[in-house]
């Protein structure tokens, strides 16, 4: 097995720069979809201790269906947003690996990235969807 040159190094340096960007991107919209989660929670602990007795926010306890249905929605978008960061990862693996093998790496690496792009627009297919429903919620509530 020979040792990888230099320019192929270089290359797949180059070539793994636009994925590590795409691996902070990721990581932020993770950040986000958590914090959009968080505050569902909260709000679905609130509502549940709101007491039969309270009779002007009792109402409020009919928003927990569809609360239970957006926190279903941004757990499927985390799921896929992280499953985006893992095959974004195991890209810039292949792509070291390849080079260190001294195979190629782009039809591996396009493949990883294609997958990747593809979980990540179902994660924001789904974010979309809570969004939709997150402001449906306004005209339900008094």
């Amino acid at each position: 097995m020979d040792s990888p040159t230099l320019s192929h190094l270089s290359q797949v340096m180059l070539h793994a720069t636009a994925p590590a960007f795409l691996l902070g991107a990721t990581a932020s919209f993770v950040g986000l979809l958590v914090g959009r989660f968080n505050v569902l929670i909260d709000r679905s602990r609130s509502i549940h201790g709101i007491s039969d007795d309270d009779e002007l926010r009792k109402v409020l306890k009919s928003d927990i269906p569809r609360l239970r249905s957006r926190v279903r929605l941004l757990h499927r978008a985390i799921s896929l947003a992280i499953a985006s960061s893992l095959c974004t990862t195991l890209l810039i693996v292949w792509s070291f690996a390849a080079a260190f093998l001294d195979q190629d790496h782009q039809v591996g690496a396009a493949l990883f990235f294609i997958v990747a792009m593809a979980l990540f627009v179902g994660a924001l297919l789904f974010l979309a969807r809570e969004i939709s429903i997150g402001l449906n919620d306004i005209d339900h509530l008094p």
